[in-house]
């Protein structure tokens, strides 16, 4: 039996009889062809064309990525005959890829790539033979040696999960950590090579987070926390983007985020982030997460973020964005819309309101709850002397029924009190000021 693929080729065909040992005819040129991929070749997980077999100790042979997923998703027995595995070792079965690969290259003109040959997953000693390495190379300060070896890491890191993991595992973000602190110090900035092994070892901290505790101490220090911020700002696009999902972890440490408060121009280079666009889109999220960690834990940091512009470079991202980025941009608004100075700045510039309103039931539940949250609070505390301006505004571009659909549609139990609050309070303004834009409410769908 045989996995039947079809495929059109205008390619002719040297034989007009069916192929030996395919069982399945090749027709003429023009016509339809079948490949018939034998079912020995196909990983029974998958049910594709096995590149990296590897057989379990029940005799099963798998393609490595699938049953590598298999068992790290916490099964303990073959996908197959269903017994318990003896052992989780994946024997490389040379004889069947070396069969497939013939196989490839046999029927390249149905478009089938040669199957290359799989490198050898990395192993523990390997790692801890690299990370001793790296420790010696970081108590002699070796810069050269230290960069042979990073990029060695950063080499095995890309080839596949499997190594990523074995090197995590090894403890690599401690020393890696270590070593960034040791190498960024003053002195040896005038050293060429010193900025691509940060800028290396930044590489390979990123797809190593979460970062451990020990590894967050070191990049935690002051010195390590002014370098991240440095490459920021200065690095390629690759380095920023590695600097700033690594300030993202620390931020979140209460402890971390006031020293990262305390580093020169941190604030500056965050919000250039957000107001020099186009950046990549997952460095202008992750820089958004970090100045709403900074300006939750301390006022003065949301002053000082106040004062350069943080108000409108966040209406500007909610004009310019949806999704994730979007969803960070609320957060951050109605943080700063919980001070009085955060308000005064909402309530002066015209776009807030109905940008506001604009993203209520336009993105995800998220957005909502944000969305709500920020106009709840300009209409609660609004100055007496200006009372229902934001109301009517708001009732206006059709605020009123936005809000009735989405607690149709539900919500949680606080965001649920607070539109709840707002219907209340706008309600008496409606009369001759509402207004629907229509293509708001098209394809909602209720959460029951």
């Amino acid at each position: 039996m045989g996995f039947g693929w079809r495929r059109r080729s205008k390619a002719s065909t040297p034989h007009g009889g069916p192929e030996e040992g395919q069982g399945q005819p090749r027709k003429a040129a023009g016509a339809e062809l079948e490949l018939v991929i034998p079912n020995h070749f196909l990983c029974p997980v998958s049910l594709e064309l096995m590149r990296d077999p590897v057989t379990l100790s029940s005799g099963i042979t798998y393609d490595r990525q699938s049953i590598e997923k298999w068992l790290k998703g916490g099964n303990l027995t073959c996908p197959v005959t269903n017994q318990t595995l003896k052992s989780s070792d994946q024997i490389p079965n040379h004889a069947l890829r070396r069969m497939i690969q013939d196989w490839s290259v046999e029927n390249r003109r149905f478009g089938i790539e040669r199957v290359p040959t799989p490198r050898v997953p990395v192993t523990s000693l390997e790692i801890s033979r690299i990370l001793s390495g790296l420790e010696d190379s970081i108590r002699s300060l070796d810069i050269y040696r230290y960069l042979q070896s990073v990029q060695k890491i950063n080499k095995y890191g890309r080839e596949s999960e499997k190594n990523k993991s074995c090197i995590v595992t090894n403890g690599a973000s401690k020393v890696l950590s270590a070593a960034f602190y040791a190498f960024q110090h003053e002195s040896f900035q005038r050293e060429l090579s010193v900025t691509e092994l940060l800028e290396e070892t930044l590489s390979a901290l990123s797809w190593m987070l979460p970062l451990d505790n020990e590894a967050c101490v070191s990049m935690g220090q002051p010195a390590s926390l002014s370098c991240l911020v440095g490459f920021s700002k200065t690095g390629d696009l690759s380095t920023r983007g590695a600097a700033v999902s690594i300030l993202k972890q620390l931020s979140h440490d209460p402890k971390l985020v006031l020293l990262l408060g305390e580093v020169d121009c941190a604030s500056e280079s965050l919000l250039k982030l957000i107001v020099e666009r186009p950046v990549y889109p997952a460095i202008t999220k992750a820089s958004l997460s970090i100045i709403h960690n900074l300006i939750f834990s301390s006022h003065s940091m949301k002053l000082l973020f106040l004062e350069m512009g943080l108000m409108e470079a966040v209406l500007e991202v909610l004009v310019d964005y949806s999704g994730g980025i979007c969803e960070r941009a609320l957060w951050v608004m109605d943080e700063l819309c919980g001070s009085e100075e955060g308000r005064d700045k909402a309530y002066c510039n015209s776009l807030t309101v109905a940008l506001l309103v604009k993203k209520i039931m336009r993105g995800s539940a998220l957005a909502n709850v944000y969305s709500v949250s920020t106009l709840w609070r300009l209409v609660k505390h609004e100055r007496w002397d200006e009372q229902g301006k934001t109301m009517v505004e708001a009732l206006q571009v059709g605020a009123f029924q936005k809000i009735l659909l989405m607690l149709q549609c539900g919500c949680d139990d606080e965001t649920k009190e607070k539109a709840t609050e707002l219907l209340r309070l706008m309600n008496p303004y409606r009369r001759g000021l509402e207004c629907i834009e229509s293509a708001d409410f098209k394809d909602i769908k209720r959460s029951f």
